[in-house]
């Protein structure tokens, strides 16, 4: 990834292409000579961001450098596709809170490599508004008595503030990350909080008593509103709850989903999978050109938020089952369905070989692989290539800016 580039040609092309075509020429030159030497502050403790320092551009030049490496030997590699405005994109906020030994309140994120809090007051990529939730909750400890946890003696209350917000309904979910269900004098708390913040939609007391490195808890509480909010997403109503898995920068999202849509190249008649279909959304934004979709995960409280957001979309030509996709795959072979798309996006460990096995048994004549790690998405291609597919073109994302990490839709076909 560090290698240098700029004497490549065809690399410089692609990007030209991806720059005019897909972000803001001016913002990008104006971000080049503003941001490319300004540094996080936070940056050396940090560690969350990798490319700190780098211009946008250069960002997506290594991006697509890397790429290029690894998928070339599969077929036709796109040129990326970068955001219009790479700051304050991630509209999930969580921080940490803690207490110095001068019982100074600190709250951001874990120090690289330890679980010492880095104060930080505001952060290039998380959105604005809810690190000024954030810093608000902070203030308002000390006036309502609220004392920070101690991971070490395990005193204190709160642990973690998370802020979930809808990118296009605007409402605001916060999470308070308690060791108790008992807030003091709560309605007051969010009555104050509320005052600063009105577009707060709901507020979420989540309990987590257990010595672990696990951010949430198993019990929910609302203590106002809802306990849910709302967002859409490619023309898609979704829930989005404290626990629900819904994609950190939404506006990437819609691009990568429509990308995915875009190249099943579907009419109405087919059958397509969603396997790991987690809350359901790529199947439900599918399910309107597709005659059937069938969504299969094995988590079950995320299936039950994707029948919820398809009653929610009155779609009905969608299915989900909670099992494993691998054997639900293999199961309808044997018993002679078929399916002529499969949409795998599996975590960023990739696929096994006993689930991409599945998918050859069954056989599809397209295969849309949603990939959040490029280096299993190659190991994964290798197999599949190896067994009756040709890659035809991948497509990378920078969802992620300021990181390494970069996203892709891959379109399979089956080989005649």
């Amino acid at each position: 990834m560090e290698e240098k580039i700029n004497k490549n040609s065809n690399l410089k092309k692609e990007l030209k292409h991806t720059n005019l075509k897909n972000t803001d020429k001016r913002k990008l030159q104006a971000g080049e000579k503003e941001k490319s030497s300004e540094h996080c502050p936070y940056a050396k403790k940090c560690g969350g961001c990798d490319y700190q320092g780098f211009s946008y551009k250069k960002q997506l030049e290594k991006k697509q450098s890397y790429m290029r490496k690894l998928m070339e030997p599969f077929g036709k590699i796109n040129p990326i596709v970068g955001m219009d405005n790479p700051y304050h994109y991630r509209h999930k906020v969580q921080a940490a809170f803690s207490c110095t030994k001068r019982g100074h309140i600190v709250a951001g994120v874990y120090e690289k490599h330890s679980h010492d809090v880095v104060d930080v007051e505001q952060c290039q990529i998380e959105d604005e508004q809810a690190d000024a939730i954030i810093r608000e909750i902070k203030n308002m400890m000390r006036s309502f008595r609220i004392r920070a946890y101690d991971e070490d003696t395990g005193y204190g209350l709160l642990r973690h503030v998370l802020v979930r917000k809808g990118y296009h309904s605007g409402q605001i979910m916060v999470v308070l990350v308690l060791v108790s269900p008992i807030l003091p004098s709560k309605n007051n708390f969010v009555k104050a909080l509320r005052k600063k913040f009105p577009e707060i939609s709901t507020v979420v007391i989540n309990v987590n008593d257990r010595k672990t490195s696990m951010v949430l808890g198993e019990r929910n509480i609302t203590i106002y509103g809802k306990g849910f909010i709302e967002d859409e997403l490619c023309g898609c109503t979704f829930r989005i709850s404290p626990t629900s898995f819904y994609q950190v920068n939404p506006q990437q999202t819609e691009r990568l989903y429509k990308k995915a849509i875009s190249c099943a190249k579907l009419t109405g008649k087919e059958t397509v999978i969603d396997a790991y279909c987690g809350t359901g959304t790529i199947g439900l934004i599918a399910s309107s050109k597709a005659k059937k979709v069938i969504g299969v995960e094995l988590n079950r409280d995320a299936v039950k938020d994707a029948i919820t957001n398809a009653k929610r979309n009155n779609i009905h030509n969608v299915t989900f089952y909670n099992e494993d996709a691998g054997k639900f795959m293999v199961e309808m072979a044997r018993n002679g369905q078929k399916a002529d798309v499969v949409i795998m996006d599996p975590p960023r460990t990739g696929s096994d070989e006993a689930f991409l096995s599945s998918v050859v048994q069954l056989a599809p004549e397209k295969v849309i692989y949603v990939s959040c790690g490029p280096d299993t998405l190659a190991r994964d291609l290798k197999y599949l290539t190896k067994h009756g597919y040709r890659m035809k073109e991948c497509s990378p994302y920078d969802m992620f800016p300021f990181t390494r990490h970069v996203e892709a839709v891959c379109l399979l076909l089956k080989e005649r």
